[in-house]
């Protein structure tokens, strides 16, 4: 939905971005002679297709990397996405546009969940379908990890509970369970080319061992688009990201904001500023009023 506003940014040829913690506002040139590729998270790449985004910045001059998050279908989890089927067309289209090494495929988070005191589920139920379509599309790279506990989240489950809404709450699972089932994924990625990567899971990889095929993940990888497009991108790791949880991302520049450009994903675990906490807030100043 922040496609037009991305758009008309380019045109300008900068973005204006300010600091979360000190509110410090910064221009950044976004000129392509000044920038080497922009690298794009989504879910949902639905509106982004739709307006030829991809097809107006590639005439521009910019290079183009795509992270595409596909999870199991879930209403609970993720209920503001389009069908699964939907979004692995628009992978199917952006591979066709692009080659499938321009774009990651992110399976992320893992989670494990119980609802209203049920039995412990989890969200792997589409992987092997989504991982067969991702193998035929030519995709070779997978990247996840499993649910971090954020106190936005346990809140957010709180207020939902409260709003007579299904109770839920996640699971954290121990250790020998993530390093089996994470061993599980890797074998059967392995039988269809497919790489798995964990982000900023440095506990999880450091147990695996050192005979493991499993790498950490650069979400932004200086290196991969250097052989990708050539050029001389930023190489150097960026410290200031989750460094010591296992992020391997070179320095890049953000140009999101979670205050300014909440995502109305609406996704039970997301650790940012959803649309519906966005609309949570206003609710809340509305009903204090006199």
């Amino acid at each position: 939905m922040y496609t037009p506003w991305f758009l008309e940014q380019i045109q300008q040829g900068y973005f204006t971005i300010k600091s979360p913690y000190n509110k410090r506002v910064k221009i950044i040139n976004a000129l392509p002679q000044e920038i080497h590729s922009i690298v794009f998270w989504s879910k949902n790449f639905g509106p982004f297709l739709e307006l030829q985004a991809d097809r107006i910045l590639v005439k521009k001059g910019y290079n183009l990397y795509f992270n595409f998050t596909i999870n199991s279908r879930s209403s609970l989890l993720e209920p503001g996405l389009p069908k699964l089927e939907k979004r692995i067309n628009q992978a199917r289209l952006l591979c066709r546009r692009f080659g499938p090494d321009k774009i990651s495929w992110r399976f992320d988070p893992i989670c494990f969940y119980r609802q209203n005191n049920k039995q412990i589920e989890n969200n792997l139920n589409d992987f092997t379908m989504i991982a067969n379509a991702m193998a035929d599309m030519g995709i070779s790279r997978c990247v996840t990890s499993f649910y971090d506990d954020y106190k936005k989240i346990q809140t957010r489950l709180c207020r939902l509970s409260l709003q007579n809404k299904p109770n839920n709450f996640f699971v954290i699972p121990k250790m020998e369970t993530k390093q089996k089932l994470i061993q599980q994924i890797a074998d059967y990625l392995e039988t269809k080319n497919i790489q798995l990567f964990l982000c900023s899971e440095t506990s999880l990889f450091t147990n695996l061992g050192l005979f493991s095929r499993i790498e950490e993940n650069s979400c932004i990888d200086g290196k991969l688009l250097k052989k990708l497009y050539g050029g001389n991108p930023e190489t150097k790791r960026d410290y200031g990201q989750r460094s010591r949880q296992g992020c391997r991302c070179t320095k890049s520049i953000d140009i999101g904001s979670y205050e300014d450009h909440p995502c109305f994903h609406n996704c039970l675990f997301c650790y940012a500023r959803t649309g519906a906490d966005t609309q949570n807030k206003v609710d809340q100043n509305e009903n204090k009023r006199p």
